[in-house]
């Protein structure tokens, strides 16, 4: 292989005539002509070119269409002078029938077959590698002599008629230090696949060996450096291959088209990206825009204040809002606990924060399409059906949510609720979300407030908080006003020191994230409308969709009608009135929650958050 410093800085024009004439050995284009675009090719019959062109806009992190040719067209003035397709690639791969069945230096050849045949011009990854060694960040495979590493991924692309596969992706390891960097250099290069796909473990795209990679070479990584995946044009390949079109072409993958385009056409998608860690087992990062972030850290700034002076000040962190959203926005499957049985001499026991909240979150995650169930004490299960079955009724749930109890029955009762047959690599809930539920102390027990022991009206529900510490995949967050409930261990020496009780009744079970709120269910509504956020930045959609399909349009936002309102939380709080579910600090039946009147307090935050 050549990469030398005169080669890269040869001019489009004078690399293709050097390609077209043999000249020079050219094994990889990557890097070469610095700073200009570089074309995957496929070249196909006309009959399929439409459905091909469908495919690459349904798909078009991927597929990112530069120029369609017409028929029997070789030149491509607009974006290379004198310039042919039949040549002007240092190798091609002719497929017959989805078979790879040979290895071309020139089509010349097939000028006959070509006539009858339409060129598509696509983006490349490797025209960022000048902007990201521009933004100070190493490119491992340049400096390791080699092509980049593709992958096949589980990941399938959107269809089209017969165009179908699953996605490919290039991978660059990239030190953790330099991720935002990464992200932000080759976000608005659109044409050049954009933004990274995924960050972090390959095991979440169903690639199980980095050092195997389905094209390309293997690239080492050095210590710090994670694993940055992005579309890869290589996924025209493999639609080619599924269709089985009797003949075919597309460029050698280690030598693609240059054209005479610089890399200065920007488009912008949606604001400056940012980079979060949402998981560390699996290592997963996730993107959102500087915007929607900044949203969310005000709704949790809004939900932060203390009107009951208890001290919850002391308990906050910032950003652990936007990292719960994040995660589950990234969660399939999420399971709810809610419950504080404070006034254990009532019947039911339970007080009325918690239950709206965690409402408010299932029906965004309904409207989210995830799927989300709620697990709660055996005692408790006829009164949380009824209120499940009222909000169905007052248009919070779109549907009823499956209601679980969990008992303890041996050491493994966790781990084989939470997973399919006990299997920690086989997870049912991708995230666990506690709001408002008793949380075990450091002493076994369970305490309210006041420093009473609860604990023969609580199941041990914390053991599957506890177990998901040890499940891959499995990430958890807990919602709280007091530091007494579930999750709250994050934050016990905070507890410990300025909430009153609290070196006896905080909580010791940790959480992933801890949003802690003036009152728990504001926490529950401050998620909902984070979801939302999340659910509209363009960024944030690109990314969990891995860049295939479609963008999610506004008149498809069917979530919008899922957040908390007003008049729905005002219905629902006189339902748990009339099924006899209390005020926490005061106990009375009344349209209050933890003392504070609805109509003054709760409403106006609920206003606030919207």
């Amino acid at each position: 292989m050549l990469l030398t410093g005169g080669l890269k800085c040869l001019l489009p024009r004078v690399l293709r005539r050097i390609i077209r004439c043999n000249r020079r050995s050219i094994s990889n284009t990557s890097v070469m002509a610095e700073g200009y675009k570089q074309a995957n090719v496929v070249i196909l019959h006309k009959s399929l070119a439409d459905d091909f062109e469908k495919f690459c806009h349904a798909n078009d992190g991927p597929l990112p269409l530069l120029y369609r040719t017409q028929p029997g067209d070789w030149k491509w003035p607009s974006l290379s002078s004198d310039s042919d397709i039949r040549t002007d690639c240092q190798l091609y791969r002719k497929y017959e029938h989805g078979a790879c069945t040979g290895s071309l230096k020139s089509l010349k050849e097939y000028s006959e077959q070509l006539k009858d045949m339409v060129t598509f011009y696509l983006g490349c990854s490797f025209s960022f590698e000048k902007a990201v060694q521009k933004a100070g960040i190493p490119i491992r495979n340049v400096e390791q002599k080699c092509n980049v590493s593709m992958y096949k991924t589980s990941v399938p692309c959107y269809s089209i008629s017969m165009f179908h596969c699953n996605l490919v992706v290039t991978m660059r390891p990239i030190p953790e230090s330099k991720l935002g960097a990464a992200v932000l250099a080759t976000s608005e290069l659109k044409e050049a696949h954009g933004a990274p796909i995924h960050i972090g473990d390959p095991g979440l795209l169903g690639i199980q060996d980095l050092s195997k990679p389905d094209y390309g070479d293997t690239v080492q990584l050095h210590p710090g450096d994670i694993p940055v995946f992005w579309a890869c044009g290589v996924t025209g390949v493999e639609a080619i291959i599924n269709c089985r079109t009797p003949l075919a072409f597309t460029h050698s993958r280690d030598c693609t088209f240059i054209t005479d385009l610089e890399n200065d056409n920007i488009r912008s998608l949606g604001g400056v990206p940012q980079v979060h860690c949402i998981s560390q087992d699996p290592l997963h990062f996730s993107i959102v825009s500087a915007e929607a972030a900044q949203k969310i850290k005000t709704l949790e700034t809004l939900i932060g204040i203390d009107p009951g002076e208890r001290g919850v000040r002391h308990l906050q962190r910032q950003g652990e809002l936007l990292g719960a959203c994040l995660a589950m926005s990234h969660a399939g499957s999420v399971l709810i606990t809610t419950g504080f049985p404070t006034h254990f001499s009532h019947e039911p026991p339970e007080e009325n924060d918690g239950p709206p909240g965690a409402l408010a979150i299932a029906a965004m995650l309904q409207a989210l399409e995830k799927q989300v169930a709620i697990v709660t004490d055996q005692r408790a299960m006829d009164l949380n059906k009824k209120i499940i079955e009222e909000a169905v009724q007052l248009g919070i749930l779109k549907k009823p949510i499956p209601l679980l109890s969990y008992q303890r029955e041996s050491a493994n009762s966790a781990l084989t609720f939470l997973c399919e047959n006990g299997n920690p690599g086989r997870p049912r809930f991708d995230h666990l979300v506690a709001i408002e539920r008793a949380g075990m102390a450091a002493d076994g027990n369970y305490y309210n407030a006041r420093k009473v022991n609860i604990k023969h009206l609580v199941d041990p529900i914390d053991e599957l908080f506890l177990a998901a510490q040890t499940i891959p995949g499995i990430t958890t967050t807990g919602v709280g006003d007091g530091g007494n409930e579930l999750g709250m261990g994050k934050v016990k020496d905070a507890v410990k020191k300025h909430i009153k009780n609290g070196d006896v009744i905080a909580c010791d079970v940790e959480a992933d994230f801890t949003v802690v709120a003036g009152v728990s269910n504001w926490g529950g509504y401050a998620i909902a409308c984070a979801l939302h956020v999340l659910r509209c930045c363009e960024i944030h959609d690109r990314y969990l969709r891995r860049a295939v399909g479609f963008p999610r349009a506004p008149s498809q936002r069917l979530w919008l009608p899922a957040l908390p309102s007003v008049p729905k939380e005002e219905k629902l709080l006189k339902t748990l009135v009339q099924l006899g579910v209390r005020s926490g600090k005061t106990a009375s039946l009344e349209m209050e929650v933890d003392g504070l009147p609805f109509y003054s307090t709760h409403s106006l935050m609920i206003e606030k958050l919207l």
